[in-house]
Protein backbone atom coordinates (compact mmCIF):
# COMPACT_ATOMS: atom_id res chain seq x y z
CA UNK A 1 0.00 0.00 0.00
CA UNK A 2 1.27 3.60 -0.95
CA UNK A 3 2.07 5.96 1.81
CA UNK A 4 -0.05 8.56 2.42
CA UNK A 5 2.01 12.35 2.83
CA UNK A 6 0.67 15.55 3.77
CA UNK A 7 0.41 17.78 0.83
CA UNK A 8 3.48 20.92 0.13
CA UNK A 9 2.25 24.28 0.88
CA UNK A 10 1.07 26.42 -2.30
CA UNK A 11 1.80 30.00 -3.42
CA UNK A 12 -1.70 32.06 -3.48
CA UNK A 13 -2.70 34.61 -5.98
CA UNK A 14 -5.39 36.08 -7.29
CA UNK A 15 -6.18 37.54 -10.99
CA UNK A 16 -8.21 40.72 -10.89
CA UNK A 17 -10.37 42.31 -13.39
CA UNK A 18 -12.01 45.09 -12.88
CA UNK A 19 -14.11 48.08 -14.29
CA UNK A 20 -12.40 51.75 -15.15
CA UNK A 21 -14.47 52.94 -11.99
CA UNK A 22 -12.56 50.39 -9.62
CA UNK A 23 -10.06 51.78 -7.46
CA UNK A 24 -7.61 47.91 -7.53
CA UNK A 25 -5.64 48.98 -4.60
CA UNK A 26 -9.12 49.03 -2.75
CA UNK A 27 -9.59 45.50 -3.54
CA UNK A 28 -5.86 44.75 -3.04
CA UNK A 29 -6.52 45.68 0.03
CA UNK A 30 -9.57 44.08 0.76
CA UNK A 31 -7.82 40.78 -0.44
CA UNK A 32 -4.92 40.75 2.00
CA UNK A 33 -7.53 40.71 5.01
CA UNK A 34 -7.97 37.32 4.10
CA UNK A 35 -4.34 36.40 2.52
CA UNK A 36 -2.06 38.36 4.22
CA UNK A 37 0.57 40.58 2.76
CA UNK A 38 1.27 40.96 -0.72
CA UNK A 39 4.32 40.09 -2.18
CA UNK A 40 4.25 40.81 -6.14
CA UNK A 41 2.20 42.56 -8.62
CA UNK A 42 2.22 42.14 -12.01
CA UNK A 43 1.59 45.64 -14.14
CA UNK A 44 -1.99 46.10 -15.09
CA UNK A 45 -3.07 45.60 -18.34
CA UNK A 46 -6.17 45.95 -20.53
CA UNK A 47 -8.35 43.08 -21.22
CA UNK A 48 -8.72 42.40 -24.72
CA UNK A 49 -8.88 38.63 -24.69
CA UNK A 50 -12.49 37.95 -25.31
CA UNK A 51 -15.72 40.10 -24.94
CA UNK A 52 -17.37 37.51 -22.17
CA UNK A 53 -17.28 39.83 -19.51
CA UNK A 54 -18.41 42.88 -21.46
CA UNK A 55 -22.13 42.41 -21.65
CA UNK A 56 -22.27 42.24 -17.79
CA UNK A 57 -19.37 44.50 -16.33
CA UNK A 58 -18.66 46.94 -19.96
CA UNK A 59 -15.87 47.98 -21.82
CA UNK A 60 -12.40 49.23 -20.79
CA UNK A 61 -11.70 46.17 -18.50
CA UNK A 62 -8.32 45.86 -17.18
CA UNK A 63 -6.39 42.93 -14.74
CA UNK A 64 -3.61 42.14 -12.74
CA UNK A 65 -2.25 39.41 -10.84
CA UNK A 66 -1.23 40.13 -7.50
CA UNK A 67 0.59 37.13 -5.10
CA UNK A 68 0.51 36.57 -1.42
CA UNK A 69 3.06 36.09 1.10
CA UNK A 70 1.97 33.48 3.07
CA UNK A 71 1.65 29.74 1.73
CA UNK A 72 -1.31 27.99 2.28
CA UNK A 73 -2.27 24.45 1.89
CA UNK A 74 -4.14 23.30 -1.97
CA UNK A 75 -7.72 22.43 -0.25
CA UNK A 76 -7.86 25.98 1.31
CA UNK A 77 -8.37 27.46 -2.58
CA UNK A 78 -12.29 26.44 -2.14
CA UNK A 79 -12.96 28.26 1.16
CA UNK A 80 -10.94 31.43 -1.18
CA UNK A 81 -12.73 30.91 -4.05
CA UNK A 82 -16.27 31.17 -1.81
CA UNK A 83 -14.78 34.16 -0.11
CA UNK A 84 -14.11 36.14 -3.34
CA UNK A 85 -17.19 35.54 -4.69
CA UNK A 86 -18.62 37.55 -1.56
CA UNK A 87 -16.02 39.95 -2.89
CA UNK A 88 -17.52 40.41 -5.76
CA UNK A 89 -20.87 41.14 -4.49
CA UNK A 90 -19.56 43.39 -2.17
CA UNK A 91 -18.91 45.63 -5.67
CA UNK A 92 -21.59 44.73 -7.76
CA UNK A 93 -24.44 46.98 -8.65
CA UNK A 94 -27.30 46.42 -9.55
CA UNK A 95 -26.64 42.10 -9.83
CA UNK A 96 -23.55 43.43 -12.14
CA UNK A 97 -19.82 42.87 -10.95
CA UNK A 98 -17.50 45.19 -11.50
CA UNK A 99 -14.55 43.25 -10.18
CA UNK A 100 -13.68 39.36 -11.73
CA UNK A 101 -11.68 37.99 -8.80
CA UNK A 102 -10.16 34.53 -9.70
CA UNK A 103 -7.88 32.99 -7.20
CA UNK A 104 -5.53 30.49 -7.08
CA UNK A 105 -2.57 28.89 -6.44
CA UNK A 106 1.04 27.77 -8.08
CA UNK A 107 2.70 24.63 -7.18
CA UNK A 108 6.41 23.78 -8.37
CA UNK A 109 4.46 21.31 -10.71
CA UNK A 110 1.34 23.77 -11.72
CA UNK A 111 -0.45 26.38 -11.67
CA UNK A 112 -4.39 25.87 -10.57
CA UNK A 113 -7.03 28.30 -10.59
CA UNK A 114 -10.63 28.16 -8.51
CA UNK A 115 -13.84 28.00 -10.56
CA UNK A 116 -17.46 27.49 -9.73
CA UNK A 117 -18.27 26.09 -13.39
CA UNK A 118 -17.52 22.42 -13.98
CA UNK A 119 -15.96 21.29 -17.56
CA UNK A 120 -13.80 18.48 -18.80
CA UNK A 121 -10.73 19.35 -17.86
CA UNK A 122 -11.44 20.23 -13.76
CA UNK A 123 -11.50 18.32 -10.90
CA UNK A 124 -14.21 18.95 -8.05
CA UNK A 125 -12.74 20.13 -4.56
CA UNK A 126 -15.72 20.71 -2.98
CA UNK A 127 -18.41 23.14 -1.50
CA UNK A 128 -19.46 24.02 -5.33
CA UNK A 129 -16.20 24.69 -5.91
CA UNK A 130 -13.29 22.99 -8.96
CA UNK A 131 -9.95 23.63 -9.63
CA UNK A 132 -8.27 24.52 -13.25
CA UNK A 133 -5.06 23.08 -14.23
CA UNK A 134 -3.77 26.46 -16.47
CA UNK A 135 -0.81 25.92 -16.88
CA UNK A 136 1.59 22.86 -15.96
CA UNK A 137 5.59 23.27 -15.06
CA UNK A 138 7.45 21.05 -17.33
CA UNK A 139 11.07 21.68 -18.94
CA UNK A 140 11.60 24.57 -17.01
CA UNK A 141 9.06 26.34 -18.29
CA UNK A 142 5.37 27.02 -17.86
CA UNK A 143 3.41 24.91 -20.37
CA UNK A 144 -0.21 25.97 -21.46
CA UNK A 145 -3.23 23.74 -22.65
CA UNK A 146 -5.87 23.86 -24.84
CA UNK A 147 -8.14 25.32 -22.49
CA UNK A 148 -5.54 27.69 -20.84
CA UNK A 149 -7.45 31.21 -20.70
CA UNK A 150 -5.90 33.59 -23.05
CA UNK A 151 -4.49 36.21 -20.61
CA UNK A 152 -2.33 33.18 -18.66
CA UNK A 153 -0.86 32.42 -21.82
CA UNK A 154 0.81 36.05 -22.30
CA UNK A 155 4.59 36.75 -21.89
CA UNK A 156 3.74 39.06 -19.13
CA UNK A 157 1.08 36.27 -17.39
CA UNK A 158 4.11 33.64 -18.06
CA UNK A 159 6.98 36.02 -16.66
CA UNK A 160 4.52 37.13 -13.99
CA UNK A 161 3.75 33.33 -12.83
CA UNK A 162 7.95 32.09 -13.01
CA UNK A 163 8.75 35.08 -10.47
CA UNK A 164 6.64 33.46 -8.34
CA UNK A 165 7.70 29.74 -9.03
CA UNK A 166 10.84 31.28 -7.94
CA UNK A 167 9.28 32.99 -4.97
CA UNK A 168 7.54 29.87 -4.19
CA UNK A 169 10.64 27.64 -4.40
CA UNK A 170 12.59 29.39 -2.14
CA UNK A 171 9.54 29.65 0.31
CA UNK A 172 9.00 26.41 0.30
CA UNK A 173 12.27 25.38 0.87
CA UNK A 174 12.87 27.61 3.79
CA UNK A 175 9.48 25.75 5.28
CA UNK A 176 10.39 22.05 4.41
Amino acid sequence: MAEINAPLRVKPFCGILFTPDIAVDTVVRRLELALGTTDEESPVFDFQFTRYYEDEMGTGLRKLFVSFQDLILPDELTDLKLHTNVLEADWSVEGRRRVNLDPGYVSNAKLVLASTKDYAHRLYLGKGIYGDVQLRYMHGRFISSDWTYPDYKTDLAIRFFQSLRNRYYIQEKQHG
